[in-house]
């Protein structure tokens, strides 16, 4: 592993702070889809290292192509963008022999976004930042899968790589076990208190066409459990489409004390002889999150799976100069508000 840092940079500690800034006072717009930008590069077996479909290795050994993706949604007007780190975590690397390699995978792909992010700073003096992504792996452990340790320590080095390569915030993102998502909020604590650094720590949740996460969490679950846990953030990405994911944000506007955050797939997956098809268009997601930033006071969006450069250049349109719709969120007592 490489050295960590001791201390961020002054440079770091400002990019922070204006984040944080950003987040409390207007919209901040994300990137969407990664690995299809990836994929439609169409990669080699060789830039893989013979790991097909690992897409972090491109980190690596097709830092170009991963730059490009950054680049495309930039060039669109996003403020932010996700480091290629989605599968940086011990149970998604494992499963191909390279758990050793977490760190070095998150470091370089936040190392990549960094310079991009910085490159069009320099150009017109706006500010771009990058999300560190902190995916769920593939094991659940609430199921058994994995130990829960071994996935806590595993989120830990990825966090730890995105920071010290240059990330401005982490997104706990997609996660479907709610112990998983623990372990990786935990993890990503740990990683900020040993590194002595502190950025926003952000926690997206993906809910199925069945109102609930994969392991049958609701809504009102989720944030019991999460919210306590000192998250910065708190919101949805993947698995539908934007209409499916309006209750649910209903809901979070009405009881979260935290900010809310929205990056959907471009609608519910259809499934046809070249794969699937994501029928929601630019303009239909731009209207959307539009929606939502009113109507349930989103202070961060962006696109998720099926979205492209396009979809993010109409939404950056739609809400620019929008201010988040005002809350009063009125949190309902849980377990939790015992303690």
């Amino acid at each position: 592993m490489a050295s960590l840092p001791t201390s961020p940079s002054a440079d770091s500690r400002t990019r922070v702070s204006a984040l944080r800034e950003a987040l409390a006072t207007r919209v901040v717009v994300a990137d969407g889809a990664m690995g299809t930008m990836l994929q439609a590069q169409e990669p080699t077996l060789d830039d893989f290292q013979q790991l097909e479909g690992c897409n972090e290795i491109l980190n690596l050994t097709r830092p170009d192509i991963v730059r490009s993706v950054h680049e495309a949604y930039f060039g669109v007007g996003v403020d932010c963008v996700e480091t290629n780190t989605f599968g940086a975590n011990h149970a998604a690397m494992a499963e191909y022999d390279i758990a050793e390699r977490v760190y070095e995978l998150s470091e370089a792909g936040a190392r990549i976004a960094r310079e991009t992010a910085d490159e069009y700073t320099a150009g017109d003096g706006r500010p771009r930042w990058v999300l560190g992504s902190i995916g769920p792996g593939t094991k659940l452990p609430t199921l058994g899968h994995i130990p829960f340790l071994t996935i806590r320590d595993g989120f830990q080095a990825n966090a730890e790589g995105l920071l010290a390569g240059g990330a401005d915030a982490l997104i706990v993102e997609t996660t479907q076990d709610l112990l998983q998502t623990k372990a990786s909020i935990l993890g990503a604590r740990r990683a900020m208190d040993n590194l002595g650094v502190d950025v926003p720590l952000v926690c997206s949740m993906a809910f199925e066409t069945t109102g609930t996460m994969l392991l049958g969490s609701e809504i009102g679950a989720a944030l019991t459990a999460l919210e306590p846990l000192g998250i910065d953030m708190i919101g949805l990405n993947c698995s539908t489409g934007p209409a499916e994911m309006s209750e649910h944000l209903r809901y979070l506007a009405r009881h979260s004390r935290i900010p809310l955050l929205c990056m959907p797939n471009a609608g519910l997956p259809i499934l046809t002889k070249d794969g699937a098809h994501f029928p929601l268009g630019p303009e239909g997601l731009a209207d959307a999150q539009e929606n939502f930033v009113r109507d349930y006071g989103l202070s961060l969006i962006g696109g998720c799976c099926g979205t492209t450069p396009e979809h993010l250049r109409q939404v950056v349109d739609r809400v620019r100069g929008l201010a988040p719709g005002e809350r009063d969120p009125r949190p309902e007592p849980g377990a939790a508000s015992l303690y």
